[in-house]
């Protein structure tokens, strides 16, 4: 079944269009210290191996959402990226209860103007960030990850229907249905892997080194977790 799964990425990988992320030359001037930029190819290559185990995993052992990074504001980790990345600022009532706005979906390009139909992704599923080696981490470790807003590409709004889609499938076995997206997919996957230390199986590995090649002017920004 890997292989099938490789051959289709392969195949789809050759019409897709290489997509650069921001270069370190472009990037903006306050750099997180300790922040580090690979070409995709090598930081595939930077992703430990190692087989995965879903023996114990509960979501609830992600505490999620938490009162986000400003205590004083009234939101949750939720609310406060629907509010960072929303194209039009919503109107925050009481109890930061939002309404209008306007998002932009990169994993299907759909505009979305109710934050209802919105939800906030974990780049790396919670699923397979178990797998991939949280099983072995703190709770308060996990509920850091689950709540990640110090790196962009970690938790992203995107329509429902695309992220229940997704669900806890790695690059594999999905990817978002834009064509278009797929660069920027697979070089966030690989920087939140990067950035907290997991592990990717080897059918997982593979498929990242197809898109890698295909994706070749692909830089991946990330910064170690704490």
């Amino acid at each position: 079944m890997i292989k099938n799964l490789i051959r289709g990425a392969a195949a789809l990988s050759l019409a897709l269009t290489p997509v650069a992320l921001p270069s370190a030359a472009t990037a903006a001037p306050a750099t997180p210290a300790g922040a580090r930029v690979l070409n995709l190819a090598d930081a595939v290559g930077q992703v430990p191996l190692a087989d995965e185990s879903r023996a114990g995993y509960q979501r609830e052992s992600f505490k999620h959402w938490n009162r986000g990074l400003d205590l004083a504001d009234g939101c949750n980790t939720r609310n406060e990226v629907l509010l960072a990345e929303a194209v039009e600022v919503p109107t925050v009532a009481a109890g930061c209860k939002l309404s209008g706005g306007l998002w932009k979906s990169y994993y299907d390009g759909q505009e979305v103007n109710d934050p209802a139909k919105l939800d906030i992704d974990h780049m790396v599923p919670l699923a397979e960030a178990w797998d991939s080696g949280a099983s072995a981490w703190t709770a308060a470790r996990r509920e850091a990850y689950a709540n990640d807003q110090d790196a962009a590409t970690s938790l992203v709004a995107v329509t429902a229907r695309s992220n229940r889609s997704k669900s806890d499938q790695d690059p594999a076995e999905w990817m978002p249905p834009l064509p278009d997206a797929h660069c920027r997919y697979v070089s966030e996957w690989v920087a939140t892997k990067l950035r907290w230390g997991l592990t990717a199986d080897q059918g997982e590995a593979d498929a990242l080194s197809v898109y890698a090649e295909a994706c070749e002017t692909t830089v991946v920004h990330y910064t170690p977790a704490p």
